[in-house]
């Protein structure tokens, strides 16, 4: 029986009052598998951080949770509404792309690069969605970004394009571009990793912000400081797998998994 045209089963959705709620992810490039039962939940205004190595599975597991890849097996939840499918009858149906795109609204994304439209200023690469994508009225959309700009210390920087900004003016237009859209969660793929180690720190605490403004967050990164100082759980991945899962202290400070200590002994 193929996944678009599996039965309702209520177990799917385990954890009725969470935000995001992964359950059995697998997916394989080709031969290559990648996700290999993937199982974590995330309530609303958490901050999950998820660590582990280069090639461990964290992007890929991120690009499912909106459904940019599509898993050859398990299910998501976000906001009560299951990734990439809608309910006919007693039956899962996949979405087509028009509806799948209505779902991700809900999902903002922020990735390692910034992907600004270069032709663009800062307004109006944050205001993009609000306009094109909500219908909301220019001008209200101008003074929302105006607003958003702000928050992100870039009052003043409105009318500058990419090349006239940083990488971490640019990573927090980009961020913005993002929370404008209102979402019920972010998703932040190693944000900070294309960036210069002293641009680094503006980013952390721009999401850092958001965390206790209680913005819902998946963060996929290597800074070891930001999941300890701001997550309210930890998950390592390797090998396709959730490896370990728990508070920072726990993860962090007393691993129990071999494969977490190595990481963990090489970052710290």
């Amino acid at each position: 029986m193929t996944a678009a045209a599996r039965p309702v089963d209520d177990t799917e959705r385990s954890v009725s009052d969470a935000v995001v709620v992964v359950s059995d992810l697998w997916k394989s490039f080709g031969d290559q598998p990648v996700l290999r039962g993937v199982n974590f939940t995330v309530s609303k205004g958490e901050v999950l951080c998820v660590l582990g190595p280069s090639g461990g599975g964290k992007s890929t597991m991120l690009r499912c949770v909106n459904w940019l890849e599509t898993a050859d097996r398990g299910v998501v939840w976000v906001a009560d509404q299951r990734m990439g499918f809608e309910l006919k009858g007693n039956h899962w149906k996949e979405l087509p792309q028009r509806r799948l795109a209505e779902q991700r609204r809900r999902i903002g994304m922020v990735f390692q690069r910034f992907n600004l439209f270069p032709h663009r200023t800062a307004l109006e690469n944050a205001i993009e969605g609000l306009v094109t994508v909500q219908g909301m009225p220019r001008r209200q959309a101008e003074e929302r970004g105006r607003e958003l700009l702000a928050r992100v210390g870039l009052s003043g920087r409105e009318g500058a394009y990419p090349r006239e900004l940083s990488g971490g003016q640019q990573q927090r237009v980009a961020i913005v571009r993002a929370i404008a859209m209102d979402p019920a969660v972010m998703l932040f793929d190693e944000p900070t990793s294309a960036l210069d180690p002293e641009l680094v720190g503006e980013v952390l605490q721009v999401m850092e912000d958001l965390a206790e403004g209680g913005m819902t967050m998946i963060v996929v990164t290597h800074e070891v400081s930001f999941a300890r100082d701001v997550a309210d759980k930890v998950i390592f991945m390797d090998g396709g797998l959730v490896v370990e899962e728990g508070p920072p202290d726990q993860v962090l400070r007393n691993p129990t998994h071999e494969r977490t200590k190595g990481f963990l002994a090489r970052l710290l």
